[in-house]
């Protein structure tokens, strides 16, 4: 099982788009989880859940650098949603994206 976790300040566009791209993968019979959880908690949840990709949501962009800083050299790969992607709420985009980057990981 993949684990694809979305970080954003609050929460909750990012569990709906969460939510429509495990939707997609549950519809493609995929082997990905994919959660949202606020950004405060991305050390946590790194260090607990062991994700196979990090996405920002665009509001926390800001902390990419910080985030790749932290988390960059145990070989996750992470990066910002798509703005449009997002404010579309575009699952399957996003999860195809997530998919490509896990590729480029191995």
């Amino acid at each position: 099982m993949k684990r694809v976790y979305l970080f954003c300040s609050a929460g909750m566009s990012t569990s709906m788009l969460a939510s429509k791209m495990q939707g997609v993968a549950t519809d493609h019979g995929l082997p990905i989880e994919v959660e949202a959880f606020p950004d405060g908690k991305i050390a946590q949840i790194v260090e607990e859940k062991h994700p196979d990709v990090i996405l920002l949501g665009p509001q926390v962009k800001y902390r990419y650098q910080e985030v790749v800083d932290k988390f960059g050299s145990t070989g996750i790969p992470i990066a910002v949603i798509d703005q449009t992607a997002y404010g579309m709420m575009d699952g399957e985009k996003v999860l195809k994206t997530a998919i490509k980057m896990m590729k480029a990981a191995k």
